[in-house]
């Protein structure tokens, strides 16, 4: 007889932790799962909250397009406030663009 804990321990997968299931049991949209994984990437779990609304209200272009300009930067200390300036660069750009 083997244990329950043996059992679900290798039908998860290896990467993913203890924690990752549980916070998952409370996301039932898309946007939630990428903006919690949004806050995870940028180090800025305390603002996840700001993170699912982006996700939600943002077109997925611009997040994915100020995500990768903060993994592209080297010695980041903050990559959530990175991550806002260059949002929000993006968006003036959309902006003017439109009007022009």
């Amino acid at each position: 007889m083997q244990k329950v804990g043996d059992i679900i321990s290798k039908t998860w997968p290896s990467e993913l932790k203890k924690t990752d299931r549980d916070t998952d049991k409370y996301i039932s949209r898309e946007f939630q799962k990428y903006g919690y994984d949004l806050a995870r990437e940028l180090n800025d779990e305390k603002h996840k909250a700001l993170y699912i609304k982006l996700a939600k209200e943002t077109p997925r272009g611009l997040l994915e397009t100020a995500k990768s300009f903060v993994r592209d930067a080297p010695n980041v200390r903050s990559k959530g406030k990175l991550f806002m300036w260059r949002l929000k660069q993006l968006k003036e750009g959309k902006k003017k663009a439109n009007m022009g």
